[in-house]
């Protein structure tokens, strides 16, 4: 490929980047700005904790993920989810300056999850049907790249702004960057897609008497419960609820996960016997080869990092590093480093393929875990003498930044894996349910993480986590998808 051309494709990819970008910006949103604006309103502690529920309709959004795929194109549904994020933030800005400004901004958060979950849904859809396979595979870096700076925009500079301004100044600012990138995609992201059914018929459809009037009063239940949890009698119902629905959560999907690989033929018969499009969408992930296999390997790919992930700064904090420390460390080159690794893993595995790749890289990820092992052996003085000092920040960063890069090469290839998974006529949906599947250790994780903490130790914990990764390891030599598929584009 020469040069010009090899400048042309760069130019004509500028969207993934933009759409990436606008992927994470209101997830940051929500998840880090959150808690900021909840504790800086006057919650409780246990309000605060509240704010990880805002985490739900990522987790959930396969639910919805076939309505993407069913009606109208990817780039329309990116669009207007963009719209509504925007609305949804400028009325946050609005909302921050009334009185009792918690309750409306409360219930906005939740609004901006459902809103920027959907658009979660659209964006990945968007970029399985531009790419071919190898391109997927060599973009994947960047997709990840931007996706990671946004947290950084909205976690650190939407937060940092609204410390040296306002809340409201910060909400407005977030939504003239959302405003911007919608007139960006709004103006030039090209449309490649054929239409599927029109928009209209979904509305027809979803928006029956019976489903508006359910759906009506679900909402009104949803808002109305948002609102009352931030009145001070409902401090147990928040406390009960912040501590026992993600696990119930993680029970759930469990028992989904097990049920569908025990009754998969059954279940399969009765889906495609509804004919129901909606339904066809999950009974089409299922009918694939070894799909009690992909199913397992996705739930338990990231078991090892999400437990590591969880203890990492408790640990770095107990050994002496502050909290300004570790954002330098961590927030930036260790940042820095996932996103070099994610490129790097994206540029080989469209050069090698996956097969070749999917090893190095998932070591790469889980090995460097005992990095952590070391660390814990080698600051082991400090908890029965804390007067030792504190912990050399050279190393502490040198482990952060490898380790990063380490995780962003196993990114890669677990992105690409996923994608191999969505079948033609569900890219959106597949990649939806995949992505779900896997928030399942890491919900995992948040709940036992810190019991496991305290009793073991950090040695032994971080024992634990490389352990943690074995299971999914050797599911590797028996998985589908790793091979280049007969008349696919590349190497990949």
């Amino acid at each position: 490929m020469g040069e010009e051309e090899r400048n042309r494709r760069l130019l004509n990819r500028w969207w993934i980047p933009s759409t990436y970008f606008a992927e994470g910006f209101p997830y940051s949103l929500v998840r880090q700005l959150s808690t900021v604006y909840y504790k800086d309103a006057g919650a409780s502690l246990q309000a605060i904790g509240l704010t990880s529920l805002y985490g739900l309709p990522w987790t959930l959004k396969f639910l919805w993920a076939p309505l993407v795929d069913a009606y109208a194109t990817k780039r329309r549904w990116l669009l207007s989810a963009e719209g509504v994020l925007v609305g949804l933030v400028a009325l946050m800005a609005v909302a921050a300056t009334l009185p009792a400004a918690l309750p409306a901004v409360a219930v906005a958060f939740l609004l901006v999850a459902v809103a920027s979950a959907t658009h979660d849904i659209a964006i990945d859809g968007y970029y399985l049907e531009a790419l071919d396979r190898t391109e997927q595979a060599r973009w994947v870096g960047f997709q990840a790249g931007a996706y990671r700076l946004a947290l950084v925009a909205g976690g650190g500079g939407i937060i940092y702004l609204s410390g040296k301004t306002s809340f409201a100044l910060a909400f407005a600012v977030a939504a003239g960057v959302l405003a911007a990138l919608l007139v960006v995609h709004a103006s030039w992201l090209p449309a490649i897609e054929t239409p599927r059914a029109p928009a209209r018929q979904m509305l027809a459809a979803v928006l029956s008497p019976l489903r508006g009037a359910v759906a009506v009063l679900a909402a009104i239940s949803v808002v109305g419960s948002i609102a009352w949890l931030q009145r001070p009698e409902a401090v147990p119902v928040r406390e009960a609820l912040a501590r026992q629905l993600p696990r119930w959560i993680v029970v759930v999907l469990l028992a989904v996960l097990v049920g569908l690989a025990v009754r998969a033929p059954a279940f399969k018969r009765r889906l495609y016997a509804s004919r129901s499009t909606y339904a066809l969408a999950f009974v089409d992930y299922l009918d694939q080869p070894r799909a009690g296999l992909i199913l397992a390997f996705v739930a338990l790919y990231r078991t090892g990092e999400s437990f590591l992930l969880n203890m990492a700064y408790p640990f770095l904090r107990d050994v002496g590093v502050d909290r300004a420390a570790y954002g330098v460390a961590y927030g930036t080159f260790g940042i820095a480093a996932s996103i070099v690794g994610g490129l790097v893993g994206g540029a080989l595995i469209a050069r090698y393929g996956l097969k070749r790749c999917i090893w190095p890289f998932v070591l790469a990820q889980n090995v460097l875990n005992l990095l952590y092992v070391f660390m814990a052996w080698h600051y082991r003085g400090i908890f029965q003498r804390p007067e030792l000092g504190v912990a050399d920040l050279d190393l502490v960063t040198a482990v952060i930044v490898v380790e990063a890069f380490g995780s962003g090469l196993g990114t890669a290839a677990f992105m690409v894996f996923i994608m191999r998974t969505t079948r033609p006529d569900h890219k959106a949906a597949h990649f939806a349910i995949a992505t779900g599947i896997a928030t399942v250790s890491a919900t995992l994780a948040g709940v036992l993480s810190g019991f496991l903490a305290q009793t073991l130790g950090f040695l032994w914990y971080f024992t634990f986590t490389f352990a943690a990764t074995i299971p999914a390891m050797s599911l590797i030599p028996f998985l589908p998808h790793l091979e280049r598929p007969a008349g696919a584009t590349g190497q990949s």
